[in-house]
């Protein structure tokens, strides 16, 4: 494979930054997967969600987040329909999702961070960022509210629940489903969120310059308690991205493997055999641990942008 373009997925042949290229990515698989299936509510959520992170959706302000832009829940939302086209490859019949959960299953992703945006009535809030310890119940009352208009009222109330397998503000354990169908789409969900992000191959970038910011907008860099003492978690960028690897092995990679059911296995099954999202991620994780080694942080130098920056600087 030739060296893999900044805008691309791991594959290297999807353009991540592209919401059409990504929705006939997808499209392309369930089509496959599910033959003869109504996808017209995964093409007019696409569309949807291009509208409501672009700024143009009722009520809505355009994402402002820096690290939760627009790209990284179309990656992550890729990620999502290949964990479901490898799962649907080697179960048993009885175990498979089945296309209207699948549906369901996308739907959930490219909405799951819907919460980091402003309402037109919050433009006072510096940056959705604010939002960073409740923005998953807020994308849970999107979900609610907008699953209805495209035929998946049933499933919004579900649909609010299985989000949360995205964030922290629930315990996994926690979360209250019924059908272990239902909590496979959960673990998935979760597991794209953090395998979409950590391959990127700005991530190491991206997490210095743009995560950063939004954990100190979010009071989770530093976050001062109620009898006035302050807990300082990363006190720069630079400590940010020092305590990235400890971050992979001890929080993701145990989130992946023990809470969300070790569901990035599908991964494989849709590749054939090889787990391409793990072996960006692992080279990320290289890199960065002989940077830390070498004490020159000056190598992590690529060149990183966000898309919420770039709809900023046009506005």
């Amino acid at each position: 494979m030739q060296d893999r373009l900044n805008q691309n997925d791991v594959t290297n042949r999807v353009n991540v930054e592209d919401a059409e290229r990504v929705r006939d990515a997808v499209l392309a698989l369930f089509a496959a997967r599910y033959p003869g299936t109504d996808l017209s509510p995964i093409e007019r959520a696409f569309g949807d969600f291009r509208t409501l992170f672009e700024g143009q959706y009722p009520g809505y302000l355009a994402c402002d987040t820096l690290y939760h832009d627009l790209r990284h829940t179309l990656d992550m939302t890729l990620a999502m329909a290949r964990l479901v086209d490898g799962h649907e490859r080697i179960c048993a019949q009885p175990d498979r999702l089945g296309a209207r959960r699948a549906t369901l299953g996308i739907l959930i992703a490219l909405l799951h961070d819907s919460g980091y945006l402003k309402r037109s009535s919050e433009g006072e809030v510096e940056n959705g960022a604010v939002f960073t310890k409740v923005h998953v119940s807020r994308s849970a009352d999107f979900i609610s509210a907008y699953l209805p208009s495209i035929g998946f009222a049933a499933e919004a109330p579900l649909a609010a629940r299985l989000v949360h397998f995205t964030g922290y503000e629930m315990e996994v354990e926690d979360i209250r489903v019924e059908d272990a169908r239902d909590r496979m789409i959960g673990c998935m969900v979760g597991t794209a969120d953090l395998i979409g992000q950590m391959s990127d191959r700005m991530y190491l970038e991206k997490v210095r310059k743009f995560l950063y910011e939004e954990f100190v907008l979010g009071n989770v860099a530093r976050e001062h308690l109620a009898d006035g003492r302050e807990v300082v978690r990363y006190a720069s960028p630079e400590d940010l991205i020092i305590k990235t690897p400890g971050f992979y092995e001890y929080v993701a990679r145990h989130r992946i493997d023990r809470k969300l059911d070790g569901v990035d296995r599908f991964a494989a099954s849709h590749f054939d055999g090889q787990n391409l999202y793990q072996t960006e991620i692992d080279r990320n994780m290289q890199f960065l641990r002989q940077t830390i080694e070498t004490a020159d942080l000056s190598r992590l130098r690529r060149f990183c942008y966000s898309l919420s920056e770039r709809s900023r600087r046009t506005a």
